[in-house]
């Protein structure tokens, strides 16, 4: 399991509410180090999510950027698929404004660099980095999106959003039994447990649409890559999109892998296999050259 380090509670005023986040890491006034926004799944808060993956993101602070795990309203985010109707949706919870509120907060000094912001979002928290890339694209140098997949467009509330072109690292199993690799819509036990409905792609398709919206038109390059840890079931393919001059989409298939973030420690096996083979930390350093 990764280690956690010492952490702070912070919180920022939007619209007259009070949201709070968890902080790991430390920043003097101009040393202008990277932000990595953690957005947690659903029922979840930042602490909880932190130790559901073992405080994977943990390493990314320990690796000189400053990681907040921030809090959604009651559990959730206010995502930008229509038919949600969990307690952030109903109130439509301005959480655009809240990731806005926090990157202020640490950049007013140069605590951290504005330009290298970055969202990590896993499940409902990825639908939340989803929505950021569509609505507030101008706040963020990369996304990662986990175990979340792109809302089908009679069901996403920001498709009207104006083209923009991200970094977008996806990470997938292909055994998630509640966001399926291959999209489609939640059997009626998991929409009444989440407070969720609509139809999503799947994670390829999702790949390709963000790979078109970068510009991307040529064909993806699809590697498997080599197992690590024999007794891990799971097996991890990389496609990438490319072209030059424009930034690129990657998604990780995980074969066998379940409702999870792939790190060294494991989520609980009713959601599915955690693989081991690859570790998220290391390909969002990797990735967003941190």
């Amino acid at each position: 399991m990764s280690s956690l380090l010492e952490a702070t509670r912070g919180s920022v005023t939007v619209a007259g509410a009070t949201r709070s986040f968890t902080l790991v890491g430390a920043a003097a006034p101009g040393d202008a180090k990277p932000l990595i926004l953690v957005f947690h799944g659903s029922r979840q808060t930042g602490d909880k999510h932190r130790a559901f993956t073992g405080g994977v993101f943990d390493a990314l602070a320990a690796r000189g950027a400053l990681v907040a795990y921030l809090d959604g309203f009651r559990g959730n985010w206010n995502d930008a698929r229509r038919e949600s109707r969990f307690p952030a949706r109903l109130a439509d919870i301005d959480d655009v404004g809240f990731t806005r509120a926090v990157i202020a907060t640490f950049a007013s000094d140069r605590r951290v660099d504005p330009s290298r912001v970055y969202a990590v979002g896993y499940s409902n928290g990825g639908q939340m980095v989803i929505r950021l890339a569509h609505e507030a694209p101008d706040l963020l140098a990369g996304a990662t999106v986990i175990a979340a997949t792109m809302p089908a467009p009679e069901n996403f509330l920001a498709g009207q959003a104006p083209r923009a072109s991200l970094p977008v690292l996806l990470i997938h199993g292909t055994k998630d039994r509640i966001v399926s690799h291959r999209g489609g819509t939640m059997n009626w036990a998991l929409r009444t447990l989440f407070k969720v409905g609509g139809a999503t792609w799947s994670a390829t398709r999702t790949a390709r649409y963000f790979a078109e919206r970068n510009g991307i038109t040529t064909e993806p390059v699809t590697t498997r890559l080599p197992k690590k840890t024999t007794a891990d079931p799971t097996e991890v393919e990389r496609t990438t999109y490319e072209a030059e001059g424009v930034p690129p989409v990657v998604l990780y298939t995980i074969h066998r892998g379940g409702h999870t973030v792939p790190a060294p420690s494991s989520a609980p096996a009713l959601i599915g296999k955690t693989s081991h083979q690859i570790d998220t930390a290391d390909l969002i350093t990797q990735f967003f050259d941190l």
